[in-house]
């Protein structure tokens, strides 16, 4: 294993500080989230193993979004140029009517958020993200591929590879994504995920194609995140890659039997435009330019009672443990909180005794922002996917109104209107304070704080509620 913990000696991170008991951690999983986890406790002087069963790394998918919550903590990362060159940085978001493209939502981003959260908000590529990601982790940390983990003993810890071979480790960390195979040793069974009802086209398509036709141009050129929003479904895009590309998210009545959850389940073109047809000619004129197309089927999980396991040496993180739907675009943003929680809990360890309180305080600062966040995700669906009828001129009533407020303040003026709870839920300001002020080291440290010195005491009292899934709104 590389001595990562003391080979590196950065100053930037977790004000200098770094464990002086360094722990040997492994880290099951090489996706966004388990390169975050492995980049942040390497930082804060563990050695890392990152333990990935794919035999190459890499990512597929396409646009991700990575707001000022993310967006701040990978600056600190020293990532901030890679953003600069590789992202776009949305200047708006709009909300349309599925039949004629009208504008009947508008909240402006782009300097607003710069202004607003000190952050920007980037949109990307989910393979540029995680590439920028490894470049960054890699150094700090063994990286192995073909190293499927088939088994886990939570108590020693240790994990068996498909190969036979036992790894062991102080602590494990599951982020194994939605497929997880660490949290049904944490939930003590087998995942029961449920089908949402929808699933998601999804398709890149070149921007120069788009720059051709008069009417798509300004799709690339005003650089702002789309919502079509239609009768059971909705349709999200985007430039990613420096504007080189437009990514397209299509949500739609999922009326596969069976079907698969899988980012790369080949989608049928044709079937897909006849899911369409009726919307506007802006949407069928990129449904035309759609050579091929991969379909997501949503599945929905209930939040876990727990994310550690009660040994108190393997926790769960991202999608392991609070997998998002889709709808607002916050999945890798809290895996990515999570990672900084824990790299900056995890500075101040100086026993193995700790190891278990510390898990359960990342839980505590952790579990009801990402449970508020799954729920606002849920909300969106319910929001964009209105029938036409009254519903649905309410929604857009309440919409025109927020976005006749936001045209005033951009003209200078005062803001008239209280959006608390509007259905555009990014011009309510109340719900970006939350979702885009939060600053993950920042909490840690406030925690720190006001409870590091009772830390060999805090484990029992960390524990959460059981939450039960009539909780969730979705």
């Amino acid at each position: 294993m590389s001595q990562a913990g003391s080979t590196h000696q950065p100053d930037h991170l977790y004000k200098g500080r770094r464990a002086s008991l360094p722990l040997n951690i492994v880290v099951i999983g090489c996706g966004l989230g388990g390169l975050s986890a492995a980049y942040c406790l390497a930082q804060a002087g563990h050695n890392i193993t990152i333990l990935e069963g794919a035999s190459a790394i890499g990512e597929v998918g396409a646009g991700v979004q990575a707001s000022p919550n993310v967006s701040r903590l990978l600056i600190r990362w020293g990532l901030g140029p890679r953003l600069e060159e590789l992202g776009v940085k949305i200047q708006a978001l709009s909300l349309k009517r599925w039949k004629n493209d009208e504008v009947v939502g508008w909240t402006p981003l782009g300097d607003v958020i710069d202004k607003e959260y000190g952050s920007p908000f980037y949109l990307l590529h989910r393979a540029d993200f995680h590439r920028m990601l490894y470049e960054v982790a890699e150094p700090y940390c063994n990286i192995r591929v073909n190293s499927r983990v088939v088994s886990v003993d939570p108590s020693k810890p240790s994990v068996t590879l498909a190969s036979g071979e036992v790894v062991s480790a102080d602590l494990i960390i599951g982020a194994d994504g939605v497929k997880s195979v660490t949290r049904e040793y944490v939930v003590g069974g087998a995942d029961k995920p449920r089908a949402t009802g929808d699933a998601a086209y999804r398709a890149l398509i070149p921007a120069e194609k788009l720059l051709q036709d008069d009417e798509l141009r300004p799709l690339v050129e005003k650089m702002e995140s789309n919502i079509w929003m239609g009768p059971r479904g909705h349709i999200v895009g985007y430039t990613i890659r420096a504007k080189k590309e437009f990514n397209l998210v299509m949500m739609h009545p999922d009326d596969a039997e069976g079907g698969v959850e899988s980012w790369t389940a080949e989608g049928n073109v044709d079937k897909m435009k006849e899911h369409y047809k009726g919307w506007s000619t802006t949407i069928q004129k990129l449904m035309a330019l759609v050579p091929s197309t991969l379909d997501w089927k949503l599945m929905d999980r209930d939040p876990l009672p727990s994310w550690i396991h009660k040994d108190g040496k393997l926790a769960l993180l991202g999608d392991s443990c609070h997998p998002m739907l889709p709808y607002r675009a916050q999945g890798s943003a809290m895996a990515i909180e999570d990672a900084a929680i824990l790299g900056n809990l995890f500075s101040h360890c100086s026993d193995r005794s700790q190891i278990s309180p510390l898990l359960y305080a990342y839980q505590s600062l952790r579990y009801d922002r990402a449970t508020a966040t799954q729920k606002s995700s849920s909300l969106n669906r319910h929001i964009f996917h209105h029938p036409d009828g009254p519903e649905q001129e309410e929604r857009d009533r309440e919409m025109r109104a927020a976005k006749e407020d936001a045209l005033r303040v951009a003209r200078g003026e005062q803001s008239t209107l209280v959006l608390t709870g509007n259905a555009n839920q990014w011009a309510d300001k109340k719900k970006s304070d939350v979702q885009f002020g939060y600053d993950a080291d920042e909490e840690a440290e406030k925690w720190w704080l006001a409870s590091g010195n009772k830390l060999m005491t805090l484990a029992p009292e960390l524990k959460p509620r059981v939450v039960h899934s009539a909780n969730r709104d979705h």
